[in-house]
């Protein structure tokens, strides 16, 4: 892939516009901002901002909003910034537009519900033949959009695809590290949602920054287990996907998830605390859980916010149980 090729980003929300903007800084290059809505991609061709998502913040002027699947045939590499949810249905349907053997790199963070599959697993049957990469990392779209100094990682299992691509996207303020560990990528972006949710919910319900910290430190002991047992490498989780996001997603009200948590910490049910906001945390949880529980791996506090976010627990019952739990040496887990 030519470092200065031509991409194009599927998905025309923040983090869709966001990465589409940091394309566009890192090098001259033509970049296709594909959305379903030809109104939408109107609009924004029109204003060159997405006024929805990030307004005030301009477009890129490399950038082409559209809804035309044909323009997307020209990309060198495809990033796809649907949410976790639709990525099936979004690649099935706009497969026969790919060039054939362009990357796809998978930048939503979840598993898929029902098949409790991984977004590389669902990609790879619903895109055969392109080769899959993961981006996920510290991140919020506006601090990104706006130019903020950011990093993430990029992994795909072949490791010069993966440089040739973080080298092609990465620019001024928005650096972009490489791996050959997807598996571990994919599971810290996906987890951390959900464990952002417990720390949300411990601040909303009052218990403090020092009950945060704990549920932080455990939590990612929780994820490094999973890992393990999945096949991930701990240096990945230890770096920017893993522990680098679960502490910008567990600490900050930015985070849908983190705010999703809150408000569920302050006594709202589950639907009122999304308030019509995608909070993936939410819906990826039973399948993490899921996951965990057929390979023997202990996830007590994604446990609780399975159950939180189903109304099938109380948040003092899941205090209360998480508190009874026997006292062991920490690095039994």
């Amino acid at each position: 892939m030519s470092a200065v090729g031509p991409l194009a980003v599927i998905g025309g929300g923040a983090w869709g516009t966001a990465l589409a903007n940091a394309a566009g800084a890192a090098a001259p290059r033509p970049v296709v901002l594909w959305m379903r809505d030809p109104e939408a991609a109107a609009d924004m061709a029109r204003t060159r901002e997405n006024a929805r998502h990030l307004p005030g913040v301009p477009l890129h002027p490399g950038i082409r909003p559209t809804a035309e699947a044909a323009l997307l045939g020209a990309a060198e590499a495809v990033l796809v910034v649907t949410p976790a949810q639709t990525l099936r249905g979004v690649l099935a349907a706009l497969r026969p537009h790919l060039r054939p053997g362009a990357p796809l790199v998978l930048c939503a963070k979840g598993i898929e519900r029902g098949t409790d599959a991984f977004l590389t697993d669902v990609a790879a049957q619903a895109a055969p033949g392109a080769p899959v990469a993961v981006l996920s990392g510290p991140s919020f779209a506006a601090d990104v959009a706006r130019g903020l100094p950011t990093a993430v990682t990029l992994a795909c299992v072949q490791g010069a695809l993966a440089a040739d691509l973080a080298a092609a996207l990465s620019g001024p303020s928005f650096r972009v590290y490489h791996g050959t560990d997807p598996r571990g990528v994919e599971i810290g972006g996906a987890a951390k949602n959900v464990l952002a949710i417990a720390c949300g919910a411990a601040i909303g319900r009052g218990l403090g920054e020092s009950a945060r910290a704990a549920l932080v430190a455990r939590s990612f002991a929780e994820l490094m287990r999973f890992a393990r047992a999945c096949g991930a490498r701990a240096e990945t989780l230890m770096g920017l996907s893993g522990l680098g996001d679960l502490v910008l997603t567990a600490a900050s009200a930015q985070s849908r998830n983190f705010a999703f948590g809150e408000r569920l910490g302050r006594g709202a049910s589950p639907g009122e605390a999304a308030g019509g906001r995608l909070a993936e945390g939410a819906l990826t949880a039973p399948a993490l859980v899921g996951l965990a529980q057929r390979r023997g791996v202990e996830m007590p506090v994604a446990e609780a916010v399975a159950g939180l976010v189903s109304g099938r627990l109380r948040l003092d019952d899941a205090i209360a149980g998480l508190l009874s739990r026997p006292l062991r040496a920490e690095d039994e887990g």
